[in-house]
C-alpha cells in the first residue's frame, strides 16, 4: 500500500481535503474578518473581564501605530514575552498590523535564553510583562547585545480587577521609566490606526523557537499560510462554531496555544478564556464561569485538572470537545480521564515545524490501540497532508514497518530563521524529517513509538521508553511515569523508571518491577524504579526525559 493512497479519507470530518482554502489567507485577514463580522462579539475572557473583537482591534491598532511611530518597519520583529494574558494576543496582532513578525518567547526563559532569542531573531521591539522586564529583560537590553530599541511593558493585572490571590498575591505594577507602557499607549493612540500593511500568506507571521533538545533553539518560520491552514484544520476537525468557547490551557507562546487557541478562536469567532498561566484550581473556576466547549492541552494538564480540589464531573460538562497533544497518551490514562471528564480525549499530533497538527483522531472516533505494542494511535493525517514512514536509508518502509515520520503539507514551515543549513538538513524540499519514530497500520492509522534520540540500547536490543511507560500507567498506583536508559556495566544500558504515585498510594519499587516483568520481554522491563514527587516538565506539560537522564 502506498502512503499516498490515503485509506483514512473515510474518517475525515464533513468535506474533503480539497475544500481547505485558509492557507491562502493571512492571519491578519482572519482577524479583520472576525472584527468586521461582529465587532461586539466576545473574544477574550480574562478573569472578570471580557474583551470584544473590537476592543482587541483598537488596542492592537494603537500598539502598532506606536511601534511605527518609533521606527518599526515592515518585516521587522516584535518579541512577545508574556504569559497567557490579553497583552499576548494584542502584541501578536499589532506585529502583523505593523507589517512585522511576532517572536514568541517562553516567559520562563531567563537571561541567557532571552539574550539568545533576541539576538538570533534580530527583534527591534519587545513587549514584556513588567516583572519580567524588571527581573530579566532590563539587564539583557542593558548589555547592548540585542537590537531592541523599543520596550513596551504590560502588567498581568491589566484588563481585569479580580486580582485572584492564587496567582497574583502581592503582585504590583512596575512602571519602568525607560520603557513605554501598554495601557498608556492604548489610551494615547486610541483611534489611530497604523498604515495598512502589505502581507501575503507566504510571509512569516511568527518565529516560534524549538526547545533546543538537540542543540541550540531554532526559530521555526511559521508563515501566515501555515497558521491559517491549521486554524481551519482545528475548526473543521472539531466542529467548533461561533460563540462556542475555547479554554486556553496551553501556553500561547507554544505552537499549540498559538494555533489551537488563538488562531482557531479568531477563525471560529469563538471566545478564548485565559488565566495568565495554568493552575488547575484557577482553570477549574474559569471552566465553571465561562463554560468553554473546546480545548487542546498536554495530557499532564488534563491529569492535573482531573485531580483539582473540589472537581466533579459536572464541572466539565461544557467541555465536550477535548484534544491532547505534546506527548502520546497511554491507553490506561485515556480511559481513566474519560470517566472524570465525561468526554473522550482525542489524540492530536504535530510539531512546531508543522504549525501544530499533522495528525489527529477525528471527533467522535476512538483511536485504536496497536495489539502488539499497546500504543494508542495519534490519528490520521489531517487535510492535505502526506506522511511517509522511512527507514534509515530514506526509503519508505512496508506498511506496519517502523521508521521516521516525514511530513509534507501546507502547515510545514518554510525553514529555520537564518539557518539555511539546518533547513536543508531537516526540511529538504519542504518535507519535514520529524525525528519521531513510528508506523502506519493497514487501515491508515499512525502510531508514535518514540523519539529517535530516546531509544535505549540494552544488550543490543532496542527498547522504546514509550512502550514501558504505557505499561507503568496501567498500574493503579502510578500517576505519571518516565523511562530513560542508564549506564549498565553488563548490558551497556538498562531501563530505569521514574514514577510519581497517585495520592494516598502505597507501593514498593520491587512491586512495580515485578508488575512490568509480567507484561513485557525480559530486556524491556525496568531494572530500577525511583519514586519522585513530581516529574520535570516543560511549561507545556511535556515530561522532560532529558533532565532525568542528566541526573542519573
Amino acid at each position: 500500500m502506498s502512503y499516498t493512497d490515503r485509506p483514512w479519507l473515510a474518517l475525515y470530518p464533513e468535506g474533503t481535503p480539497s475544500d481547505i482554502e485558509a492557507e491562502h489567507a493571512t492571519a491578519l485577514e482572519v482577524f479583520d474578518a472576525a472584527v468586521a463580522s461582529d465587532p461586539a462579539r466576545p473574544f477574550l475572557h480574562y478573569f472578570d473581564a471580557t474583551l470584544t473583537f473590537a476592543d482587541v482591534d483598537r488596542a492592537a491598532n494603537a500598539l502598532a501605530a506606536a511601534l511605527v511611530a518609533d521606527g518599526f518597519a515592515a518585516g521587522e520583529r516584535l518579541a512577545v514575552y508574556t504569559q497567557n494574558n490579553p497583552s499576548y494576543v494584542i502584541g501578536l496582532v499589532a506585529a502583523w498590523k505593523a507589517g512585522g513578525v511576532a517572536v514568541a518567547i517562553n516567559p520562563m526563559n531567563r537571561r541567557r535564553e532571552l539574550t539568545y532569542m533576541l539576538v538570533d531573531s534580530g527583534a527591534i521591539a519587545l513587549l514584556t510583562l513588567d516583572d519580567l522586564y524588571r527581573d530579566v529583560a532590563a539587564e539583557v537590553i542593558g548589555t547592548g547585545k540585542t537590537s531592541v530599541r523599543t520596550v513596551v511593558t504590560t502588567s498581568a493585572l491589566d484588563f481585569q480587577t479580580r486580582n485572584d490571590p492564587r496567582l497574583f498575591d502581592g503582585a504590583e505594577r512596575h512602571r519602568a521609566e525607560e520603557a513605554l507602557d501598554l495601557a498608556e499607549i492604548i489610551a494615547a493612540y486610541d483611534g489611530t490606526p497604523p498604515p495598512a500593511p502589505t502581507l501575503t500568506s507566504d510571509d512569516v507571521a511568527v518565529l516560534t523557537y524549538t526547545s533546543g533538545t538537540t542543540g541550540e533553539p531554532k526559530g521555526a518560520m511559521n508563515t501566515h499560510g501555515n497558521l491559517t491552514f491549521n486554524a481551519q484544520t482545528y475548526r473543521d476537525w472539531t466542529g467548533l462554531t461561533a460563540g462556542e468557547g475555547v479554554l486556553g490551557i496551553a501556553p500561547l507562546f507554544h505552537i499549540t496555544g498559538l494555533v489551537g487557541h488563538v488562531m482557531v478562536a479568531m477563525l471560529a469567532r469563538a471566545p478564548l478564556t485565559l488565566t495568565h498561566r495554568f493552575a488547575p484550581d484557577v482553570a477549574l473556576d474559569a471552566i465553571r464561569e465561562w463554560k468553554p466547549v473546546f480545548t487542546v492541552a498536554a495530557i499532564t494538564a488534563y491529569n492535573a485538572l482531573s485531580t483539582a480540589p473540589g472537581a466533579t464531573p459536572e464541572d466539565f460538562q461544557s467541555l465536550r470537545v477535548l484534544y491532547s497533544g505534546g506527548a502520546p497518551i497511554a491507553p490506561a490514562m485515556a480511559d481513566r480521564l474519560e470517566k472524570v471528564f465525561g468526554a473522550y480525549i482525542h489524540n492530536i499530533y504535530g510539531l512546531t515545524e508543522t504549525s501544530s497538527p499533522s495528525h489527529g483522531v477525528p471527533l467522535g472516533v476512538r483511536a485504536p490501540v496497536d495489539p502488539t505494542s499497546g500504543a494508542l494511535s495519534v490519528g490520521v493525517p489531517v487535510f492535505n497532508t502526506v506522511v511517509r514512514v522511512v527507514g534509515e536509508d530514506g526509503e519508505d518502509v512496508p506498511v506496519g514497518g517502523v521508521g521516521e515520520f516525514v511530513t509534507s503539507g501546507p502547515q510545514v514551515v518554510k525553514g529555520y530563521w537564518n539557518k539555511p543549513d539546518k533547513t536543508a538538513e531537516s526540511i529538504p524540499d519542504g518535507e519535514l524529517k520529524t525525528g519521531d519514530v513510528g508506523f502506519m497500520d493497514a487501515d491508515g492509522w499512525y502510531y508514535v513509538v518514540d523519539r529517535k534520540k530516546d531509544m535505549i540500547n540494552a544488550s543490543g536490543y532496542k527498547v522504546w521508553p514509550r512502550e514501558v511507560e504505557d505499561v507503568l500507567y496501567a498500574h493503579p498506583a502510578v500517576r505519571e511515569a518516565a523511562v530513560v536508559g542508564v549506564p549498565d556495566e553488563y548490558r551497556g544500558e538498562t531501563v530505569k523508571a521514574y514514577v510519581s504515585l497517585q495520592p494516598g498510594a502505597s507501593v514498593e519499587p520491587d512491586e512495580i518491577v515485578a508488575y512490568c516483568k509480567e507484561q513485557m520481554a525480559a530486556y524491556k522491563y525496568p531494572r530500577q524504579v525511583e519514586f519522585v514527587g513530581e516529574l520535570p516538565k516543560t511549561v507545556t506539560g511535556k515530561i522532560l526525559r532529558r533532565e532525568l537522564r542528566d541526573v542519573r
